[in-house]
């Protein structure tokens, strides 16, 4: 799947880490394939996710929205070009700047080392409209509901999907939870 193809440049946002509705529509477009799920393909489109924490956007605000919303910021502040928006949000590891946009929501800009794309964008840390998970529990609850999907959900399942991942199997029930609790709200 490709995740940039409506994103406008210089933007880089990874929806599938950080867009409730992309999400959403990631696990449907898998279970709605008449075709059997190629696990490697799966695996290696849920690596984006990655390993670390992140936030996930539940607003209201539709994607072309946000990314309007942002440019428009940038445009007004006179940080439309690389060099200029670099000076802006610094260039370092932990360098970034938050912006409102028109949902009370909060973003995070940094710089992306890239021609095209150097505007990374994603959710701030406990923002409004946001939910912060760990990536192996979105990436379980995903393997679930596309491999599984079954409305009972037990800790033998949940450990099925994450083997598929390379994921270790689910010891605590605080994880189990979790992941429960992620698929319920995919399952929205």
């Amino acid at each position: 799947m490709q995740f940039d193809t409506h994103i406008p440049e210089p933007l880089l946002f990874n929806p599938l880490k950080h867009y409730l509705p992309f999400i959403r529509e990631f696990i449907i477009n898998y279970i709605t394939d008449s075709v059997k799920p190629e696990i490697k393909k799966l695996t290696r489109e849920l690596k984006h996710i990655g390993t670390c924490v992140m936030d996930i956007y539940t607003g209201e605000l539709q994607q072309e929205s946000i990314f309007r919303e942002i440019l428009q910021f940038l445009k007004t502040h006179g940080l439309e070009g690389k060099e200029a928006y670099m000076e802006w949000t610094g260039s370092n590891y932990d360098s970034f700047r938050i912006i409102p946009l028109s949902d009370s929501s909060q973003w995070t800009l940094k710089f992306y080392e890239q021609e095209a794309r150097y505007v990374h964008i994603f959710p701030a840390r406990y923002s409004p409209h946001t939910f912060r998970i760990k990536a192996n529990t979105l990436k379980s609850a995903v393997l679930y509901l596309i491999l599984i999907g079954k409305d009972y959900i037990t800790e033998d399942d949940l450990n099925k999907a994450r083997a598929m991942a390379g994921l270790s199997p689910i010891r605590e029930v605080a994880d189990a939870e979790a992941v429960t609790e992620m698929i319920e709200i995919l399952r929205g």
